[in-house]
């Protein structure tokens, strides 16, 4: 009876949804890397890029990072902790497009010759910077919101299918609302160059994470392994262990 009965407890605590505390360190080294990778690829998405046929912009192999990050977020530590991420990296993201500018608007020295080159790199763009927000804020709560449904809904199973359909949803948004506001400023003017933006844009991030789900399912594994208050959340009842 003894071994049915930890059977039977190890397959409620499969199906129940668990998350860590977000007053942990772990949580805090993430919310900065998210910040870091939002914020550069701010910096990258001012400049259209070309390959062949397909457009996209200098952001586009950092940005992905930022939603695989999001996935462990809110995989590890629900969702008010992935809001909270969301909302901060967003706060942080438009603070450093007002530093840039500041420094920009700082009268420069006589003698300093790199005016021109500081406000080809760092100019914020703001057109370019407000549909970057938008996307990030729409996409990732869509994200975080979506994997955390179904994690409530299939505990701690199907990992791998959390991750690929909060993906798809968290992405199309986020492309979407970025590309229709930014499509004009890096100079696509027409109709089909735009969808082929969109389209690819879409395809590109969501094959990145795509591809990146076993990477990410072992991140999220090792986090889960690593904070106390989530192996004390999922011990099995009836255990001391």
């Amino acid at each position: 009876m003894g071994d049915q009965d930890a059977s039977i407890s190890r397959r409620q605590q499969a199906s129940r949804a668990i998350f860590a505390s977000a007053g942990s360190p772990y949580f805090s080294t993430v919310l900065a890397l998210m910040a870091v990778v939002v914020i550069l690829s701010n910096v990258g998405a001012a400049k259209g890029v070309t390959f062949g046929p397909i457009v996209t912009d200098g952001g586009f192999f950092l940005f992905p990072l930022a939603y695989i990050l999001g996935d462990v977020i809110s995989e590890v530590y629900g969702f008010k902790a992935a809001r909270r991420a969301i909302i901060t990296t967003f706060a942080l993201a438009a603070f450093s497009t007002l530093c840039f500018w500041i420094m920009i608007e700082l009268p420069a020295a006589a003698w300093y010759d790199g005016q021109e080159a500081l406000e080809r790199a760092l100019g914020p763009v703001w057109l370019i910077v407000l549909a970057s927000l938008l996307g990030f804020l729409v996409g990732q709560t869509l994200n975080s919101w979506v994997l955390v449904k179904m994690k409530d809904r299939f505990g701690e199973r199907g990992l791998v299918g959390r991750l690929m359909g909060s993906t798809g949803v968290g992405e199309f948004a986020d492309t979407l609302i970025f590309c229709s506001i930014a499509a004009t400023v890096i100079g696509i003017t027409n109709l089909p160059t735009f969808i082929n933006y969109v389209v690819v844009g879409f395809l590109y991030k969501t094959a990145v994470e795509v591809l990146f789900v076993p990477l990410t399912t072992l991140v999220i594994r090792w986090f889960k392994r690593r904070e106390p208050s989530y192996g004390a959340a999922n011990k099995p009842t009836g255990t001391d262990r």
